[in-house]
């Protein structure tokens, strides 16, 4: 195995009484400093985790999943109903930012339905996945594909989908502007758009084009299925333009459009990056030390407080992760039973303090300033810092 000189950072800094003693703290791999070493392979399995999980977590209650999309929609249609009424310069800030974040609930509802996870029947999970998602924008399809992808090679360096280190080679090629759109901020926090349109550095493709290397033969024409809903939906939003007006658009649909793309960036950001302590640094894999498990192992949950149900729990990640199929209904239960197995690899969330999450803005800016690429060797790595780059050029 080779590692960084950063594996030395990779502890658990609680103390060892707070590690449930289901699989024995002697069979955790430790550093020199009697740390744990999470970057080493676990000592359990996936099927002893997938063991601990109660039978009920598994299944798919269709009328509980419609009822979370029934109010989600009349949510969102309720807000746009009142703001267009009301009118007023004092509420337009509230509704942006609320109608962005029930966009972003609409989204995971969506994603959910990209698992299977949503339903049995997959004829309903993609009509009502090309619905949620073609009406934010998001291509159906090509999305669920790539976001198979990512989770298949959760923690691979090269092989992962989305927001994965770039190796130190490709780091030194960047161009500026792709390094400012992938580092910076607040440019870090729009970059969805442009990773359906180019996807991240050193991949080539795109979510749109049915010939990406992305899709097999057979998935193409889903692809374009997807491309003529999103075609569909543009039609509709010119048609309510020119109804309501450009300026009425951009307050109704194109700011909250804005606000949900930041809520997707910052929450997928947080899955993989920024631990709340900061002298914890994430593993990253390569080769033989890569496996699918270790991989999600990596993953990081989040406290959003009052955001927590809005957006279902999408901040419940690392059980998420290892298994997608879980509706996220149960994803809260999965987790607790699963905790006695992982002991020190569950990583346990900083509890928010009051009804929003500001308690994330420290991890998210302190990652975007430091984890900037990783060794181009090793099967083991972790972020490095460039020195000379600053998030705010």
């Amino acid at each position: 195995m080779v590692k960084s000189s950063a594996v030395q950072t990779t502890h658990v800094l609680e103390k060892e009484d707070k590690v449930n003693a289901t699989i024995s703290n002697d069979k955790f791999k430790r550093n020199e400093d009697g740390s744990f070493d999470l970057s080493a392979a676990p000592p359990f399995t996936l099927q002893d985790l997938r063991n601990a999980i109660p039978a009920h977590c598994w299944q798919k209650d269709m009328g509980r999943s419609i009822s979370h999309l029934v109010i989600d929609v009349a949510i969102v249609f309720a807000m746009a109903f009142i703001a267009y009424n009301v009118n007023s310069w004092m509420l337009w800030p509230l509704y942006w930012i609320a109608q962005g974040t029930m966009f972003w609930a609409i989204f995971v509802v969506g994603h959910d339905c990209g698992h299977r996870s949503f339903c049995n029947n997959n004829t309903i999970n993609d009509f009502l996945g090309h619905l949620l998602h073609s009406a934010i924008l998001v291509p159906y399809h090509g999305w669920r594909i790539s976001h198979r992808s990512h989770h298949a090679n959760h923690g691979h360096v090269e092989n992962d989908e989305s927001w994965y280190p770039i190796s130190k080679n490709l780091y030194d090629k960047l161009e500026p502007l792709t390094r400012m759109g992938r580092l910076s901020f607040p440019l870090s926090l729009l970059a969805f758009p442009f990773y359906l349109m180019r996807r991240s550095p050193g991949k080539s493709g795109s979510h749109f084009n049915p010939s990406c290397d992305l899709f097999t033969p057979g998935e193409r024409n889903m692809v374009i299925t997807t491309n003529a809903c999103l075609i569909a939906m543009l039609a509709v939003l010119t048609g309510l333009t020119m109804k309501f007006g450009f300026g009425m658009m951009v307050n109704l649909y194109w700011i909250p459009y804005v606000i949900n793309v930041i809520w997707l960036d910052v929450v997928t950001y947080l899955h993989h990056h920024g631990p709340q302590d900061g002298r914890i640094k994430m593993p990253w894999y390569r080769g033989k030390e890569w496996s699918y498990l270790r991989g999600g192992l990596s993953s990081l949950d989040r406290d959003y407080g009052i955001f927590n149900k809005i957006h279902h729990d999408i901040g419940t990640h690392l059980v998420h992760h290892l298994f997608p199929q879980i509706p996220h209904y149960h994803l809260t239960e999965a987790t607790e039973a699963i905790k006695p197995v992982l002991g020190p690899y569950y990583r346990e969330p900083e509890k928010c303090k009051g009804l929003f999450p500001f308690h994330l803005i420290s991890p998210l800016f302190r990652s975007l300033s430091k984890d900037h690429y990783v060794d181009d060797s090793g099967d083991v790595v972790f972020y490095k810092t460039d020195p000379e780059f600053s998030i705010f050029k």
